[in-house]
């Protein structure tokens, strides 16, 4: 599902670091070495059918990389 952020994340919080991320070789391969941790956030996102609603949102995240793979987890609200 396409999306776009609107605002910024709310509530982040880091739920796995470095050989806890079940997908860390890929990530490092695509991405570059670096101390990896998947987060999870609340911001309101604007879907490709033009709705704005809250959603919870995960990504990969390394300091000096940056965000990577923000993936729409759920809808929270319409």
């Amino acid at each position: 599902m396409k999306f776009i952020i609107v605002g910024s994340i709310r509530n982040v919080r880091t739920f796995a670091v470095g050989g806890r991320i079940r997908e860390l070789r890929r990530i490092q391969k695509a991405y570059g070495f670096a101390r990896w941790r998947k987060r999870k956030g609340i911001a309101k996102v604007v879907l490709s059918d033009g709705s704005i609603v809250l959603a919870e949102l995960h990504w990969y995240e390394a300091s000096g990389i940056g965000k990577k793979e923000i993936k729409l987890k759920q809808i929270l609200s319409e």
